[in-house]
């Protein structure tokens, strides 16, 4: 069953990026966090990325040949049986429209590659920050589904690339945090509203939707669990309350008592041994008098019987 991690990036992956510098932006931190340089002696650079899920790979190459059509391509599928995962590598050959393409990219500089850094240049406009982070969650990232505790991680394999993340996320006003995790580095954001403010920030809107409506009725559940304990725990009061007021009439009762008490309190120890289910408030309608007027009614009752 796929997860819901896996459900917001194939929606993610059907999305369009109309603009150039938004493609630009996102296919530059996809790259970052999943390919790695290949050298070729005779033909020069090419790039291998991996990811495991097949909407990620078929967005690379879309946004590949949006860049270049006459990049040459190709998907291959590997399995570790193991870990029942399977891993898809998007293989860019060493070729002429290489170097152009990683320069633009920023991955370039003088001729040598750049493995990790910030992408400054790609993120000038608020449409290619958020194309940018798009590509890092399509990249690496994950969040829990709507039903368990919030949280959202984007995983970088560079301490370089996770401080520009962290960097980017806090100018851009999110409670994000960064940690390590087996040479990883970690960016994460745990707040319901943050993370459905990220998730609309790039694209995924139904989620952030998901997750809102989720939390709602994580809301009127534990309400509704509220009123249903102060309810119980009255209930409870109100049964400990009618046994104690019980058994001082039936100790006045085993002492001959009850003749000798007034005519108000021996009809409230009437009412009360006929009904020894209800509330005091009940009680005190079936005797037509005011719910305090029970009470001291029935403390009366019980002064008499701590005597006998």
């Amino acid at each position: 069953m796929p997860s819901f991690a896996s459900d917001v990036k194939n929606a993610l992956s059907r999305t369009d990026a109309e603009r150039d510098c938004c493609r630009t932006a996102e296919l530059a931190a996809l790259l970052r966090m999943g390919a790695s340089m290949v050298t070729d002696g005779e033909h020069g650079l090419g790039l291998r990325f991996e990811t495991t899920s097949a909407a990620v790979a078929r967005r690379v190459i879309r946004l590949l040949r949006a860049m270049d059509a006459a990049l040459a391509t190709s998907v291959a599928m590997e399995r570790t049986p193991q870990l029942r995962r399977r891993t898809y590598i998007v293989n860019i050959a060493a070729g002429e429209g290489v170097t152009p393409l990683l320069t633009r990219l920023g991955f370039l500089t003088g001729g040598e590659a750049l493995r990790t850094g910030t992408d400054v240049q790609l993120l000038r406009r608020k449409c290619c920050r958020a194309a940018y982070l798009r590509g890092a969650f399509l990249g690496g990232g994950s969040v829990n589904r709507p039903e368990a505790r919030c949280h959202l991680e984007i995983t970088a394999k560079s301490a370089a690339l996770g401080r520009a993340l962290h960097t980017l996320l806090r100018r851009l006003h999110f409670p994000v945090g960064l940690t390590d995790r087996r040479e990883t580095y970690v960016v994460y954001l745990k707040e319901s509203d943050a993370v459905m403010d990220f998730l609309a920030l790039i694209g995924a809107e139904e989620a952030a939707e998901e997750i809102e409506v989720a939390r709602n009725l994580k809301e009127v559940r534990a309400q509704v669990n509220r009123l249903v304990n102060v309810e119980t725990a009255n209930l409870q009061r109100a049964v400990d309350a009618a046994a104690d007021q019980l058994a001082a009439i039936e100790r006045l009762a085993a002492a001959g008592r009850l003749a000798a008490l007034s005519e108000d309190l021996c009809e409230t120890a009437e009412m009360r041994r006929a009904h020894p289910e209800i509330s005091m408030a009940e009680l005190a309608a079936l005797c037509h008098i005011s719910k305090s007027g029970m009470s001291h009614r029935l403390r009366k009752i019980r002064a008499m019987a701590e005597e006998v």
